[in-house]
């Protein structure tokens, strides 16, 4: 392993087009057949079970601690965690390595005889990494008062903050680490494991919520949530060892051939950058909300905790088929790669749209049926549906933005070839921040809306901004990936959504008066749920969405014949559906 200096003039971005290597079992470059729906199943079930305690984790916090200035201070210390995991766990971490482990793993096949490039990988940054992950956590415990002091200048009680902030720094180490053994492992086609670790981190944060809350009142989430952080790590390494270990019969030796990989350093900067910004959304509400009524920024929690549980259903696709087009890249075929996309970009709209749907219909029996008792109020429950209902009209974008940013840092990856070409092209690299650049404008959008709409709208004003920014950086990031080289077929991906926002539209335009026809929230949702599904599906149906259409003739060929087109009638169509 080798470190490139920073390049400065011109060559192609992507790698030469090579024989890619056939499949020789889990690790080859094929997963064999059926494995795309073996791992997604697994992902959605471990992703299902963790987003469920996560909710109840919610739930308890506003059974024992309600929307007041206790939780606001501890949903500002909550920032480091909220900020750590995306940059360290499933965002740029995953752009950063999955790509690297694809391309070592890549060489492997080549070259079977040859030093092994995943040990040479792990033995490069492994160590840099622990470093720098030590240093940050360290750097965060000692200066959460001025951290607290720039999040939430406003908050009512910042000595609490301070104190619940400086236990959630030590999440910095152990996030990192569970991201970078849990990028090896999908990139080895292994997702138990990486989907198990939000079911350690929430038990975790349970498991001494439950037994200390009246001891330590919201101190004890604080605690709970380091605790939570290492039971994820600890989850990751006796899988991660086990594939290493894989490789070990090989040669050793790191001499450079043409078979070494390339560490390019200043290929993190853009990533760290893109996710930071992508999380000073969070940042933005929080500031503006600490101006703003005592659990103001816990209305804002709750509603953000509701409302992503349906982006994150359609990002469970992409998490899946991410190493796939990493691998696809790693290998030159761009085609390939682009297919993938398109299928990805319109399966996790499909997700997405119809949770959005039901959270327009249903958000306020889901949150009194979710969050009223004990502390939590009916005025609580209003408030958070209506802010629910206003950041509904962002998660489309919040689930393409997941989608597509992935390939796009994977078209320059952390490391490359050592026998190709370095990218020198001046123009090229600067294509390396327009995703950054896209969240930026984003974030300006945001600060406009938040400022103009919140002094009369309160909440739903910062909400109102969170959608209008997102939007805005998805729009300019569809266009960036056609730019970097994914040339994606715009008018077919464009008019898919736009079948979907029709019929996600309708379905909450019919959900919505029969949700309000019951008092009772249970009855209210299901009631509600089921007009919204049923509508979505009848309605996708009728207008040609390929993501309904086709799982809705799955569903009914179980049930019996369907009538319809034969299958010839769709020759020469791409499979746009599930």
């Amino acid at each position: 392993m080798t470190t490139d200096r920073p390049p400065t003039l011109g060559s192609p971005a992507l790698p030469a087009p090579r024989q890619a290597p056939a499949a020789t079992g889990p690790a080859g470059s094929g997963p064999r057949r059926g494995f795309l729906a073996r791992a997604f199943g697994v992902t959605a079930v471990l992703s299902a079970a963790g987003s469920a305690l996560g909710l109840l984790r919610d739930l308890l916090l506003a059974r024992y601690f309600g929307a007041n200035q206790g939780t606001d201070a501890f949903l500002v210390a909550w920032t480091v965690p909220e900020t750590a995991a995306p940059l360290l766990i499933e965002d740029a971490m995953s752009f950063l390595m999955v790509p690297a482990f694809a391309l070592a793993l890549v060489l492997r096949e080549e070259r079977p005889d040859g030093p092994d490039p995943v040990r040479q990988l792990v033995r490069a940054t492994l160590p840099w990494l622990l470093l720098a992950l030590s240093t940050l956590s360290l750097g965060a415990a000692l200066g959460a008062p001025r951290l607290v002091g720039l999040l939430a200048p406003g908050l009512a009680d910042p000595g609490l903050a301070v104190t619940c902030t400086r236990i959630t720094a030590i999440t910095v180490l152990p996030f990192g680490v569970a991201g970078y053994l849990a990028a090896a492992l999908r990139a080895h086609h292994r997702f138990t494991a990486p989907a198990g670790i939000y079911v350690a981190y929430n038990l975790g944060i349970l498991g001494v919520l439950l037994t200390c809350h009246a001891l330590w009142g919201v101190r004890a989430a604080a605690i709970g949530v380091a605790f939570g952080s290492l039971l994820m790590a600890g989850l990751l390494v006796g899988p991660f060892l086990r594939r290493l270990r894989s490789g070990s019969g090989r040669r050793g030796g790191a001499r450079r051939s043409s078979n070494a990989l390339v560490l390019i350093p200043l290929a993190l900067l853009p990533v760290g950058v893109f996710t930071l910004t992508r999380q000073a959304q969070v940042f933005i509400e929080r500031f503006l909300g600490s101006a703003l009524p005592p659990g103001t920024i816990s209305h804002l929690n709750y509603a953000a905790k509701v409302s992503q549980l349906a982006m994150t259903a359609g990002i469970l696709i992409c998490t899946v088929t991410f190493p796939l087009v990493a691998r696809a890249l790693a290998a030159g075929d761009v085609t390939a790669a682009r297919d993938r996309v398109e299928k990805d970009l319109g399966q996790a709209a499909a997700v997405v749209l119809l949770g959005t749907a039901f959270l327009m219909a249903c958000a306020p029996s889901v949150v009194a049926l979710l969050f009223e008792r004990g502390a939590f109020g009916p005025r609580d429950t209003a408030a958070t549906a209506a802010v629910i209902r206003v950041y509904s009209f962002g998660l489309l974008a919040q689930a393409l933005i997941g989608v597509m940013i992935r390939p796009y840092f994977s078209l320059r990856p952390v490391v490359r070839r050592a026998g190709d070409p370095s990218p020198e092209d001046g123009g090229r690299r600067l294509l390396d921040w327009y995703p950054a650049a896209a969240m930026a404008f984003g974030l300006v959008v945001t600060v406009t809306v938040g400022l103009l709409a919140t002094p009369r709208f309160g909440a739903l004003g910062l909400a109102a901004g969170n959608a209008a920014g997102i939007t805005a950086t998805a729009a300019l990031l569809l266009h960036g990936l056609v730019l970097r080289g994914i040339p994606l077929r715009l008018r077919r991906v464009l008019g898919g959504h736009a079948r979907l926002l029709a019929t996600a539209a309708g379905a909450a335009a019919l959900g919505t008066p029969v949700a309000g026809l019951a008092a009772d929230p249970l009855l209210s949702t299901a009631l509600g749920g089921l007009t919204v599904a049923l509508a979505f599906a009848v309605l996708g149906t009728g207008l040609g969405a390929r993501e309904v259409r086709g799982p809705v003739r799955a569903a009914l060929r179980v049930l019996g014949p369907v009538p319809g087109p034969s299958p010839v009638a769709d020759e020469g169509k791409p499979p746009h559906g599930c």
